[in-house]
């Protein structure tokens, strides 16, 4: 909660990325508010009114979680809202002649997610800018196992990473009115 709301104020796609990994964390300790609670939540070191609020955010979490169906796979609507006006953004980005970086960043990124989007039929049912998040995740959760990373594939996500980058620093910047298209 706490770490969301810094993110969410520094980088949406951070944020996000913080988002979907809190709702694999719920899911790893089964939807289960108490047992964060004994197990999860005091890792932080907060006191006990910060711990309660906590404990609150992940009971709502997981209400929501369950009321949408979420609870083995996908990722709560709220979340996918924020796919949505990035996907909206990055289209307005496109049109517009007065974004040429913006432009540059995502021609560079696009043979990386057409090979994204043919390694599976589920990537073909998302959008671009789905594809590019579950890259970014999909290496986050392999960097944390220790896993090795092939040369191709950094590649792949640094240019990613970096289209995505300044989609979302685009987003901040839209948000305080502050993007002509």
């Amino acid at each position: 909660m706490y770490i969301a709301e810094q993110l969410k104020k520094k980088s949406v796609a951070e944020y996000l990325l913080y988002m979907w990994q809190v709702e694999d964390t719920l899911r790893a300790y089964g939807l289960d508010a108490e047992k964060m609670a004994t197990e999860y939540i005091p890792q932080f070191g907060l006191d006990e009114t910060k711990s309660e609020a906590l404990k609150g955010w992940y009971e709502s979490l997981i209400q929501m979680m369950r009321e949408e169906g979420v609870t083995e796979k996908g990722h709560l609507q709220v979340n996918k809202n924020i796919i949505i006006l990035l996907t909206d953004l990055h289209a307005q980005l496109l049109k517009s002649s007065k974004h040429p970086f913006y432009s540059a960043a995502y021609y560079k990124a696009l043979p990386f997610i057409v090979v994204l989007r043919a390694k599976s039929a589920e990537s073909q049912e998302k959008n671009e800018i789905e594809n590019c998040f579950d890259a970014l995740y999909g290496t986050m959760l392999l960097r944390a196992q220790k896993k090795d990373i092939s040369a191709e594939t950094a590649t792949a996500i640094d240019n990613i990473a970096k289209f995505i980058g300044m989609l979302s620093d685009y987003y901040k910047k839209d948000k305080a009115g502050e993007v002509e298209f």
